[in-house]
């Protein structure tokens, strides 16, 4: 069984989806098919299937979210140091064709969110940085064509 790295906040926001799940959106997805096969014939019923369907969905979750908060390991990142990129750096990248600067924070995969500027390390610019340094520069190929960035700040929170 493979550990899932994770910051604390990542892990916490996982528990938190997850006692959501099976104290609200469970018993109220219960009461959506009673209500549903209430109202008759259920193979006409367009209320039942859709209930149903958001159960199944429901209860996958769940079970993905159980799977990775028992795998999960959780890294305490405000307790990491150094100028190496690993696991909760906060990372700042000059794109070297246009000298854009963007700031990303790599993470675990569950708690990867592009618009909160959290990458996973499986991606292929989270894999292309791990193990860089400051001022190295980094390809990344992506579905535009290969990227070069060089890293201008490692730091961790």
């Amino acid at each position: 069984m493979d550990k899932l790295p994770m910051t604390q906040e990542g892990h916490a926001a996982l528990q938190e989806e997850l006692k959501n799940l099976k104290q609200v959106e469970r018993p109220a997805i219960v009461k959506a098919i009673a209500a549903a096969r209430e109202h008759g014939d259920l193979s006409e019923n367009a209320e039942y299937h859709a209930a149903r369907e958001r159960q199944s969905f429901i209860e996958g979750r769940i079970g993905e979210l159980e799977d990775a908060t028992k795998r999960a390991e959780v890294i305490d990142t405000s307790k990491l140091k150094g100028k190496t990129v690993r696991f909760g750096a906060t990372v700042k990248l000059a794109d070297e064709e246009t000298d854009e600067e963007i700031t990303y924070q790599l993470v675990g995969e569950f708690e990867a969110d592009i618009e909160k500027r959290k990458i996973s390390i499986q991606s292929p610019l989270g894999k292309a940085l791990i193990g860089r340094e400051v001022g190295d520069s980094v390809e990344v190929t992506t579905p535009n064509g290969v990227r070069y960035f060089e890293v201008v700040t490692v730091r961790f929170k």
